[in-house]
């Protein structure tokens, strides 16, 4: 049963305030990613160093998660959350008063510990003041803060480091942090389904909790998708801005203001269309999400080729949205898998290993890695090595769908 603290409306109110903090959260990431073509001239970068300080955020965002989820399962969730709220948005404040690279690098990698404050515990809060049978749908309105917040900070990033240069868009985007880190301090946080005690759960170790997810075969082959899908959304998303300034020779404005329209259009589209026909195929086979998300990977594809190969401006973008379109459909369905197979008490944990792991095989090498290869080949080459990526990830989502019946089953023994 869901959780309602007071009233019935009290769900929809604290999903819409988590909703605006994961809001920020993108923005935050993606308007670095904007502002790109600037700190490089600014700084004078190779497109490797450039390219670190994406990878660096990642580093410390992976590696401290495993601690804050085991610290989510066993304390408050709303206060970890809210503290960090406050943590990542001083730190990107202080971002646009940094004199060097290696202060930008310092305030980065901060912005990383925050993030992972609010990311571990975010899923599993809101999935506990909601129905099981509309997690996908109730997730999928969460993590419409990725296409929305991520074209907003394209759109932020481009116009102000435009006008007023790069460090005024990282003030601008710190300053609401802190507003909202205080309301997320006063939401009541629900109660965990589970039939295990505080007791109970306190007497497990971090690693005997953590062990158990490597015996969780979908958990695993879910989240290797999810590495493989953030391995080429990650560069993707790093790099396609500075494309369209080389390659297609758009300034950072107009190119950041096109690829942000492109990308909030796709990603609400998608998004919602996958939590929805997730939540559909669901009811008729437990490997309704694992399809949707296949699929659509499947789909993506040859589309994503297109869009990076063509010299066509116009076809770029066309493209750039369908497969932005097919690569959304994943995001409600994928994180409810994670819900679905991990057990009420352990939630925390398991997005928490999820991080890890979709980072350090994903985003956390991968803008660097395309960097690297942009330098020895050019960046339309090396954005072309990404669909491969998507193919893994797509492979993973079906390979998944032998185990997930078995461990749905399990995972529901200890709600």
């Amino acid at each position: 049963m869901p959780n309602e603290t007071h009233t019935p409306n009290y769900p929809r109110y604290a999903l819409a305030l988590l909703l605006a903090v994961n809001l920020l959260n993108y923005i935050d990431r993606q308007v670095l990613y904007a502002v790109f073509p600037l700190i490089k001239a600014d700084f004078q970068l190779s497109d490797t160093a450039l390219g670190f300080l994406g990878s660096a955020f990642m580093i410390c965002y992976m590696c401290s998660a495993p601690l804050l989820g085991w610290l989510g399962d066993r304390g408050n969730r709303v206060r970890l959350a809210s503290c960090g709220v406050f943590v990542w948005s001083l730190a990107t404040a202080l971002s646009g008063i940094v004199p060097g690279y290696r202060s930008l690098l310092a305030a980065r990698t901060v912005v990383g510990i925050g993030e992972a404050s609010f990311g571990t515990v975010s899923p599993g809060l809101i999935s506990d003041f909601f129905p099981k049978e509309h997690r996908g749908r109730i997730l999928s309105y969460f993590y419409l803060a990725i296409p929305v917040g991520s074209a907003i900070g394209y759109l932020l990033g481009g116009l102000l480091g435009y006008h007023f240069g790069w460090q005024s868009a990282f003030l601008m985007v710190g300053a609401p942090g802190i507003l909202l880190a205080v309301a997320v301090w006063f939401i009541r946080d629900p109660k965990r389904g589970s039939t295990l005690s505080h007791e109970q759960m306190t007497r497990k170790t971090p690693l005997a909790g953590y062990r158990a997810f490597l015996k969780n075969r979908s958990f695993i082959m879910n989240t290797l998708a999810m590495a493989a899908m953030t391995f080429a959304i990650g560069g993707l998303a790093q790099w396609m801005p500075t494309f369209l300034y080389r390659i297609h020779h758009l300034d950072v404005a107009r190119g950041n203001t096109l690829f942000g329209a492109v990308t909030v259009l796709a990603g609400i589209t998608g998004t919602l269309s996958g939590g929805w026909i997730g939540d559909r195929l669901q009811r008729k086979t437990p490997k309704g999400y694992l399809l949707v998300s296949g699929w659509g990977f499947l789909a993506g594809i040859p589309i994503a080729v297109l869009a990076i190969a063509t010299d066509s401006l116009t076809l770029c973008l066309t493209a750039a949205f369908f497969a932005e379109f097919f690569l959304f459909f994943n995001t409600g369905p994928l994180n409810t898998v994670i819900i679905n197979v991990s057990p009420p008490e352990c939630r925390a944990m398991a997005f928490a290993v999820n991080i890890f792991i979709i980072h350090t095989l994903g985003d956390a090498i991968s803008p660097t890695l395309l960097g690297w290869f942009s330098d020895l080949w050019g960046l339309r080459s090396a954005l072309l090595t990404t669909p491969i990526a998507i193919a893994a990830a797509a492979g993973f989502c079906f390979l998944c769908t032998r185990h997930i019946s078995e461990d749905m089953e399990q995972a529901e023994k200890t709600s």
